[in-house]
């Protein structure tokens, strides 16, 4: 069965037409809502979402990504297809950097604008909602097998974006915010194997000047304690056992953080 995954910033109502226009195209697709709750504009939120998940998901899954704050701009709409050869997946967004970290992560890309008027809603093209009118179409086409060519030209040319803006300053790491969860939790840009370098489990380590523990999982700790651990998805995470992180360390996506060693 054809696969679609979509995430956005829509909330509530929007993800609903993108939904009708993709089972209007291909009636047999799954749909698989990754989530709808991103910040308003926050793409790089959107990109780590995608980034986290992606290796889970089967070949030839279609993700369907809009995060779009320049939408009806010049910005371009893409197209991509990432991974090895029979193992391929496919990405379609705005040209914003939302889709590159996932499909970086999957091996070789290939990216194409689209531009194929015949892969478009065909009632017409708002200016304000192109999730439904370009990128849900043309990923429901994607999903019945058309081949990534048919959307428009390759290019060679995209924005880009990683998580790699950490450095070593002395005994500490200096990172960043990219992700708050629903619990609380702070996840930071900064990788398993430079934390490991500095700190191993049981150890206690410095956060913005608060000392915790570093640990394997939440409940290594007493409730409501916070602690550091490596997350599922391989990046240093700041959270509270049975707690807010976010809150209680005043920290959102963007916020430099700064970890010592101890």
């Amino acid at each position: 069965m054809p696969l679609i995954s979509l995430t956005t910033d829509f909330g509530d109502l929007y993800p609903a037409a993108m939904k009708a226009v993709i089972l209007g195209i291909n009636p047999e697709v799954q749909i698989v809502d990754i989530t709808h709750s991103i910040r308003q504009a926050g793409i790089r939120e959107g990109a780590f979402v995608l980034y986290s998940l992606v290796r889970y998901f089967p070949q030839k899954t279609v993700h369907i990504g809009v995060v779009d704050p320049g939408v009806g701009t010049s910005r371009r709409a893409l197209a991509i297809k990432a991974g090895s050869k029979g193992k391929e997946q496919f990405f379609v967004g705005p040209d914003n950097g939302l889709l590159i970290p996932a499909a970086r992560r999957l091996g070789e890309m290939e990216v194409y604008k689209i531009a194929n008027p015949e892969l478009m809603l065909k009632s017409g093209i708002s200016a304000t909602f192109h999730g439904r009118d370009i990128f849900a179409p043309a990923g429901a086409h994607l999903s019945k097998g058309i081949p990534i060519e048919a959307v428009g030209p390759r290019i060679p040319d995209y924005l880009n974006l990683d998580f790699g803006n950490f450095g070593i300053d002395g005994p500490f790491i200096i990172g960043e915010v990219i992700f708050a969860d629903s619990f609380g939790n702070v996840i930071t840009n900064i990788p398993e194997d430079i934390v490991l370098k500095f700190s191993t489990f049981g150890s206690q380590v410095e956060v913005n000047g608060r000392r915790v523990s570093f640990v394997q999982t939440y409940g290594f700790v007493g409730k409501e304690e916070p602690l550091a651990l490596i997350g599922s998805h391989g990046f240093l995470e700041i959270a509270v056992n049975k707690g807010n992180a976010s809150l209680q360390f005043g920290l959102k996506s963007g916020d430099q953080i700064a970890i010592k060693t101890v």
